[in-house]
């Protein structure tokens, strides 16, 4: 087993930020975005701000790094490729997004079930084809 291409996996993980960003803004930002400012006025509280978006799009770099890093470490027992990519960004899709709107579909009351699954469902596509990008980029030194 060797070591991990540092320079890769960096690239890697910032290739899978901003694949798995770009999904987040056009799913949760032109077609989620209405029904989450509303549940936002519900619970009292302003819509999204900017800052909280770039704090957002900060989040998807790191669970991209996080992605590949996964990747990266089940690839000599699965194979370089899609495959192990596919199943990397599933593991990172149950601990970054699965695991956490659970939590919130728990909560009564704190946000529409329907729109917490459909975050979670946009999670998915973001998880998976952020990780096959990231991954494409990644290489053994």
């Amino acid at each position: 087993m060797g070591k991990i291409n540092v320079g890769r996996w960096f690239l890697g993980g910032i290739v899978a930020g901003i694949v798995g960003d770009i999904v987040e803004a056009l799913a949760e930002g032109l077609w989620l975005g209405p029904s989450w400012n509303a549940a936002m006025k519900v619970l009292g509280k302003p819509a999204l701000a900017m800052t909280q978006i770039i704090e957002f799009n900060v989040i998807g770099l790191v669970i991209g790094f996080a992605a590949v890093w996964i990747y990266v470490g089940i690839r000599p027992r699965f194979g370089a490729g899609p495959k192990t990519a596919l199943y990397a960004g599933l593991v990172t899709w149950v601990l970054a997004s699965l695991v956490a709107n659970t939590f919130f579909m728990v909560i009564p009351y704190m946000y529409p079930h329907h729109l917490a699954l459909y975050a979670t469902i946009v999670d998915f596509f973001s998880c998976v084809l952020g990780t096959l990008a990231g991954a494409a980029v990644y290489k053994e030194a």
